[in-house]
């Protein structure tokens, strides 16, 4: 039988429809859906996906076009408003990994 690419993408919609559905009927996130569908439709489940490498590529074109989509909505002020904030994170992640550094039982050094 020959497997195709949109044959793949198929079941995978579908399986995320129904999951996403149930889900919603439970209360539960839609993302938790979507997992659980990956978990489902992957090769090491029940290997509904046939063509795992043509798929992730897809995938990953769709990462990218989110990614697009999302800086369109961006504005050079909404970043300018928000560089405080960022700048803050950026400041409190350094200091907990130099901290966690510092503090963690490194067997070469010395106390």
């Amino acid at each position: 039988m020959n497997h195709s690419l949109l044959n793949d993408l198929l079941v995978i919609l579908l399986l995320s429809v129904s999951v996403t559905l149930l889900f919603n009927r439970v209360r539960l996130p839609s993302i938790i859906g979507f997992l659980v569908t990956g978990m489902l439709a992957g090769p090491y489940a029940l290997g509904l996906v046939k063509l795992p490498a043509k798929v992730d590529q897809v995938a990953e074109m769709g990462i990218i076009m989110l990614m697009f989509t999302i800086g369109l909505e961006f504005s050079m002020q909404s970043l300018g408003r928000l560089r405080q904030a960022v700048f803050l994170g950026a400041r409190c992640r350094w200091a907990s990994r130099w901290q966690t550094w510092r503090c963690w039982p490194w067997p070469w050094a010395a106390r």
